[in-house]
């Protein structure tokens, strides 16, 4: 039977209740006769009156997310999902050595060296299509485990590999594991309360940058000396990835907002009070028995074509174009980082079969802890929209310069020092870009919309090491740039989601009486009001 917005918001008492905690040494608490959420000076603990939780009051998903706070359990969520986020940075990092490698090892031309990295792109493309929609079917959790567990399956194969045929196959089949790694990264969203999501959201972006450099690292100790091996190579940078299914298997529960999204607000009132309790909170004073979770409307399957209809079909052009662009000058750019200064290793090491100049290479890579260290200063601040465009522009420029003057055989320190900027600008276009799209997606379609934009995304990075390996870096550059102020228009027309609840920005809201809730629960937006601010600007 069909809920509509009026008789949910009839059923629901709206509890203030603040995820942030006030300044030091003040308590918030509820005043039932009042409707006010008054502050004293005892702690900072925050407080509900059970009083106010009659038997049969409801609650918003929303509003139980944000009791929850920000606890021990979502960061036991991030480190899981991170070592994901790792591993899928690691495999790119990996392939930009392995296959150089494996050119001089088996003789292989540029077109077939490009190739080795573009099936990663090609399976994780697949992958995305599959387990994305797949998550929206059967739940976060289970294919969660299911991406971990084919990357390290993989992984591992890959280092037994000793043809050519056999390593294209093997890295097709990571890359379907890769293509389900949005997965973590949405069930962390729907775990955080609003307060701070955007910078929260942003933390992860660290394991990645840190699998960058564990790769860089581990390439200097197993790809130097006469007995370089690129096998250890890759059975060292399976570590993360193994360790990532392990602590997702035991700490990682099924998403609450998946559940309540199905009509299992029984099972996702069960987690709220298991999280809420590893969190240090008293479980059953911030959820107490009798408490009913609100009951959402569950419509059909979210599926591809659903993305293109015409309520979503201006967000989600948008959005491919803008996952397009950003992977393409990504990838692209950690190419052609590595083609510039394994070129420009002037004195390589008599000992060592293998060339490169690892601490260029490593110097760029440490650029992205400074790129998510500045998106996180501006995500909150600035916004969405204009983080990304400015990141984006700014790595074109650098990308292309970086280019013409590797022709113009510039110094090296010039050349280390524009290959740093276009990492520190890629990585925070690209960590907003990431924030943004799990925001501005519902929660019955966002695994759906954000692995499509995935797949969209490898088909630019699919594209990006063959325009690599057969053009100069001046042209290279060039490209570069244009598909960077291609991105950054593309951006230009998505909607803000900076201080919204999650998928507030949801343009598909039917009812004019349903209503949206800013990340304190103090403004109210009507709907009708929001879908003009979500699409007027895409048409």
């Amino acid at each position: 039977m069909e809920t509509t917005a009026a008789s949910r918001s009839s059923r629901i008492r709206r509890h203030p209740y603040q995820a942030v905690s006030p300044a030091p040494s003040s308590e918030a608490y509820f005043d039932e006769t009042s409707d006010e959420v008054h502050e004293s000076q005892d702690d900072t603990r925050v407080h509900i009156d059970p009083n106010d939780t009659a038997e049969h009051a409801a609650i918003t998903i929303d509003e139980a997310i944000e009791r929850l706070t920000m606890g021990r359990f979502q960061y036991t969520i991030l480190c899981a999902s991170g070592l994901c986020f790792a591993a899928d940075a690691m495999q790119v990092i990996l392939l930009s050595f392995v296959s150089l490698v494996m050119q001089r090892e088996w003789n292989l031309d540029n077109h077939q060296t490009a190739l080795l990295t573009s099936m990663l792109f090609a399976g994780a493309m697949v992958g995305t299509l599959c387990l994305g929609p797949l998550a929206d079917r059967i739940g976060r959790r289970p294919v969660f485990l299911i991406a971990a567990s084919i990357i390290c399956f993989f992984g591992m194969l890959l280092a037994a590999c000793a043809s050519y045929l056999s390593a294209l196959c093997t890295i097709l089949g990571i890359g379907f594991g890769v293509g389900g790694l949005t997965i973590p990264f949405d069930t962390l969203a729907e775990f955080l309360p609003a307060k701070g999501r955007g910078t929260n959201l942003l933390l992860i972006e660290y394991f990645w940058t840190v699998g960058c450099l564990y790769v860089v690292a581990a390439a200097y100790c197993t790809l130097q000396g006469a007995d370089a091996q690129w096998q250890k190579l890759v059975l060292l940078c399976n570590l993360p990835c193994v360790a990532a299914l392990i602590i997702g298997y035991v700490c990682v529960p099924e998403s609450p907002r998946w559940l309540v999204s199905r009509g299992r607000c029984d099972e996702a009132l069960h987690v709220l009070r298991k999280v809420a309790k590893i969190n240090g909170l008293d479980a059953q004073t911030v959820f107490p028995q009798g408490l009913e979770l609100a009951q959402e409307e569950h419509g059909p399957e979210a599926t591809i074509a659903d993305l293109l209809q015409p309520e979503w079909r201006a967000i989600t052009l948008c959005l491919w174009g803008t996952w397009c662009g950003f992977a393409f000058g990504y990838y692209g750019a950690i190419l052609t980082i590595t083609k510039v200064f394994k070129s420009s290793d002037s004195s390589p090491s008599t000992t060592s079969p293998y060339s490169f100049d690892y601490s260029a290479i490593f110097v760029s890579s440490s650029a992205e802890i400074l790129g998510t260290t500045l998106a996180i200063l501006a995500i909150d601040r600035l916004g969405r929209i204009p983080s990304q465009v400015a990141s984006y522009v700014a790595a074109g420029i650098s990308i292309c310069l970086l280019g013409i003057l590797s022709e113009e055989h510039a110094s090296r320190n010039i050349l280390v020092a524009l290959g740093f900027l276009t990492r520190v600008f890629e990585m925070c276009g690209t960590c907003s870009t990431w924030v943004g799209t799990a925001e501005i997606l519902t929660t019955e379609v966002r695994t759906t919309g954000h692995s499509a934009a995935n797949a969209v995304a490898r088909i630019g990075a699919f594209v990006s090491p063959f325009v690599i390996a057969d053009n100069s870096p001046r042209n290279i550059g060039l490209v570069m740039l244009l598909v960077h102020l291609f991105t950054a228009a593309c951006v230009s027309k998505l909607p803000e989601t900076k201080g919204k609840s999650l998928g507030a920005s949801n343009p598909s809201v039917e009812d004019g009486n349903d209503v949206l809730l800013d990340q304190n629960n103090a403004d109210i937006f009507h709907a009708d009001e929001c879908t003009i601010e979500g699409t007027s600007a895409l048409t």
